[in-house]
């Protein structure tokens, strides 16, 4: 018995098994394929499609068992495909919607899938198409090809690569009446590459389009702004896809400009009218015929592209990401985000006094500040480029690569205003009394900062979530950041009193005390002692289970976690998978002398060395050196606890947010407490309405943004990504980036992308996207650390220069011109990165 499509001939198809163009419309997705949807759409739109039908997947599933097809191989389940005979019903439908062309129509026959041209997914080319097809044999044999290449082997891996079920994928497949094209290519109506929204980019080639889409010309490249054609590239086409008459194709060899000012204006006008039907920016194809009449022959959504903030006053707006910039390229759950927007109230508030600003945006569920009055002060240019220069080097780069821009040209030149500001900051923080206070005795301010922790609980105990993340987050800040910044002042200024080489004051930062995640990450190797020492343990570690040494270790630090600042996501304490992975690691380390707390001790001796050198080398002035550069080490340290303590919070709060879900379990209303993370506050307290959908709804968007490869550091309010118009140039055969932790090592790097179960082998270079507290246990056994985020002050550095490790940040790429494998070297002091042959992993 079949199954039969649910629409039925009143829609207007002409058998169960096709149906035209004109009776498609958006809720027949899973009956036409990703294709055919697009292009009923644009049919009954009224714009100039190719006439033509669907071969609906109930003709694919007559065919084909897609559970017993995904349990085979993919060579298996093309083969069961084009084996099985069409059935005669079939054959039947498709025959007679094919003479309805014409009989002896050249048709194009492509493949359409259900799983197609997904919000984050297009599918094209992964499947299977037919030019030129002429002949009813030859359609019907081409149709059972389309579905035969539903498994190819790169259509399977593609959608195992997304995380599409094999057996919920069908296969539709696109009849269409061929366009002799004169000329045909694609159109994007935003700029893939760098984002742009209001312009359109056009690819062509003469004949077929199949040339340009199949990449096997160099096509004549068009870029169209507003009105004017701004940049134009023509290829170096060596031949063109031509019909022939009794069918097939032909290439041709040719080499001219194939559009003309006028095509390219007219071409502009039809992506924006297929933009404005969908309402996003789209990825077309065309074809131009010998008679100069335009055709439309596809259009799905353009995945790659950022999703913009809300923008409502339509300006020229720069976003700068904040997620990003601290390590995340994952999105923020939904209760993590409603945290920030309460943390963000109170920096605002705090700051300039407006607890109501719009600076705090979100788009792809990711936290993103607006820059634009930043880059539009002559202070506050300054402050932010040096500020992020320490701290993630490529966002000061791309933000400085816009100074020249008129729509951020500065409006104030006067520094009064921001002086103002600071005066009163210190003012209401005491800022100058904790500097004198700091200098006076560091020991004491480091013994101070620790009090803050429980003083910080007890306060947010007795107030509500938001308020708590209002009162206990920001504050901290100002009360210990001056602490840590008179550290890094003393530093500089030694840099001025002596000469240094490079990397000789970066050595002086190793094995600093006073620094909560080291001394964290230390506690994580006595963990892996104590259960090396003890065959109990051992034993039950082995086996899986938690020995008590553990659960210690997780009542000290559980709160900790692998992106960490992003409240929705558990701590180490609900899943500890990622310790256990480091615990094992760490148990494989034979070689003493690679001990993390030797190589502590020893970065300790060698920056007190440093300190002698560098008083010894300054003269007279040595006392102040050795001063100075004490008092650095004793307080620099104090950098992560403002983090510690805002991240000690979340764990507290975390747990009053769990026990709210579980409220909303035993009401009916949710499925699972960890539902509550994908809730923001009002909607956990309210009291009313079943939450499951909404949370299901939430979790598909996240896990769509999960797939996300690309993140946006800088983003314009137009769509425009500055880093893919002003990016820099490496030296040649050289990786580059910004020196962070000096020293040489040559060792087989390990590209990294989830710390959790990570497996690092002792010595091996560590490259990754970026890094935050959870990934520095990997920190412990490597040899050195490539990272394509941060700057010289970056989290990831300061501990990379804390364990004496080089370490190389801000590297355009790193994740993926570095394979695992590959020999490299990394230099520390001058921030390059190596390529080498075979040669003895040394460490300098």
């Amino acid at each position: 018995m079949l199954s039969f499509s649910p629409y039925g001939r009143n829609l207007g198809v002409m058998d169960a098994y096709c149906v035209d163009f004109e009776a498609i419309d958006g809720t027949m997705l899973a009956v036409v394929g990703g294709k055919a949807a697009n292009l009923g759409e644009l049919t009954r739109a009224g714009l100039p499609v190719p006439q033509g039908f669907c071969v609906t997947t109930d003709a694919y599933r007559a065919v084909a068992v897609a559970d017993e097809l995904a349990s085979t191989t993919p060579e298996n389940a093309r083969r069961t495909l084009l084996e099985t005979a069409v059935p005669q019903e079939i054959r039947d439908a498709i025959v007679t919607a094919y003479r309805k062309l014409g009989d002896g129509t050249p048709v194009a026959v492509r493949s359409s899938a259900t799983a197609e041209d997904l919000p984050f997914a297009s599918f094209a080319g992964q499947q299977d198409t037919f030019l030129n097809v002429v002949g009813e044999d030859a359609v019907v044999d081409a149709v059972r090809r389309c579905w035969a290449s539903l498994w190819t082997d790169r259509a399977v891996s593609y959608r195992e690569t997304n995380g599409i079920d094999h057996t919920t994928t069908y296969l539709a497949v696109v009849v269409q009446r061929m366009v002799q094209s004169a000329v045909s290519g694609v159109m994007f109506t935003a700029n893939p590459v760098t984002g742009k929204r209001d312009q359109i980019v056009i690819d062509a080639s003469p004949g077929l389009g199949e040339a340009v889409v199949s990449g096997a010309v160099n096509p004549d490249h068009f870029v169209v702004d507003g009105s004017e054609i701004v940049e134009r590239r023509l290829g170096d086409k060596k031949f063109v896809i031509r019909s022939l008459p009794g069918g097939g194709t032909e290439h041709v060899e040719v080499g001219e400009p194939c559009l003309t000012d006028g095509q390219i204006h007219a071409l502009a006008v039809l992506g924006r009218k297929v933009q404005q039907h969908y309402g996003a920016p789209q990825d077309t194809e065309w074809a131009i015929d010998a008679d100069g009449e335009l055709h439309l022959t596809q259009a799905r959504p353009i995945t790659t592209l950022f999703p913009l903030p809300d923008n409502p006053d339509g300006g020229a707006h720069v976003y700068f990401c904040f997620s990003l910039a601290q390590g995340l390229e994952r999105p923020i759950t939904p209760m993590g985000r409603a945290a920030f927007r309460e943390i963000s109230k109170s920096a605002f508030e705090i700051v300039i006094g407006d607890p109501q600003s719009k600076s705090y945006v979100e788009a792809g569920e990711r936290i993103f500040f607006d820059a634009t009055k930043v880059l539009q002060s002559k202070v506050g240019r300054e402050f932010v480029t040096r500020l992020l220069g320490v701290m993630e080097a490529r966002s000061s780069e791309v933000l400085r690569g816009l100074f020249d821009d008129p729509r951020f040209a500065i409006t104030t030149s006067s520094p009064m205003p921001a002086v103002k500001r600071v005066l009163r900051l210190a003012r209401r923080f005491h800022a100058p009394v904790t500097v004198m206070k700091a200098l006076a005795d560091p020991e004491k301010a480091a013994r101070n900062a620790v009090k803050m922790e429980q003083e910080v609980l007890d306060k947010a105990a007795a107030l509500s979530i938001e308020q708590a993340l209002r009162d206990c987050t920001v504050p901290v800040l100002p009360r210990l950041a001056p602490t840590a910044l008179v550290g890094f002042a003393l530093l500089w200024l030694v840099s001025k009193v002596v000469k240094t080489r490079p990397g000789e004051l970066q050595t002086v930062l190793r094995g600093l005390p006073n620094n909560i995640t080291t001394e964290m990450d230390m506690a994580m190797w006595d963990l892996a002692q104590e259960i090396r020492r003890d065959p109990v343990a051992l034993q039950q570690f082995q086996n899986g289970e938690r020995p008590a040494a553990l659960d210690k270790f997780l009542a000290k630090w559980g709160h900790r976690a692998v992106a960490e600042i992003d409240l929705g996501l558990p701590r180490w304490s609900d899943d500890p998978t990622h310790v256990i992975g480091v615990v094992r690691n760490l148990l494989r380390l034979e070689d003493e002398n690679a001990y993390p707390d030797v190589v502590f001790a020893r970065g300790a001796a060698e920056a007190e060395a440093m300190i002698e050198t560098l008083a010894r080398r300054a003269r007279g002035r040595g006392w102040f050196v050795r001063f100075a550069l004490r008092r650095t080490r004793l307080l620099a340290g104090l950098r992560e606890y403002p983090k510690y303590l805002i991240i000690t919070l979340f764990g507290a709060l975390r747990k009053r947010i769990a026990e709210g879900g579980a409220q909303l379990v035993a009401d009916g209303r949710l499925d699972s407490a960890d539902d509550v993370f994908f809730l923001n506050f009002e909607e956990m307290r309210s009291t009313q309405g079943d939450l499951r959908s909404l949370v299901a709804q939430r979790r598909e968007v996240y896990d769509r943004e999960m797939r996300r490869r690309h993140i946006p550091r800088v983003l314009l309010s137009d769509g425009t990504e500055p880093e893919a118009v002003h990016n820099g140039v490496a030296a040649e055969g050289d990786l580059v980036g910004t020196p962070a932790s000096a020293g040489t090592v040559t060792g087989i790097a390990r590209v990294v992308m989830d710390p959790v179960g990570a497996h690092l082998e002792p010595g091996e270079i560590l490259v990754a996207p970026s890094t935050d507290p959870g990934w520095t246990p990997l920190f412990l056994t490597a040899g050195g650390l490539v990272m394509e985020m941060g700057g010289a002050n970056s989290h990831g550095a300061v501990v990379a220069r804390e364990y004496g490790i080089p370490a190389v940040v801000g590297v355009r790429e790193a994740v993926t011109r570095i394979k695992t494998g590959e020999r490299i070297t990394v230099d520390g002091s001058t921030g390059a990165i190596t390529a080498v042959a075979d040669s003895p992993v040394e460490v300098s």
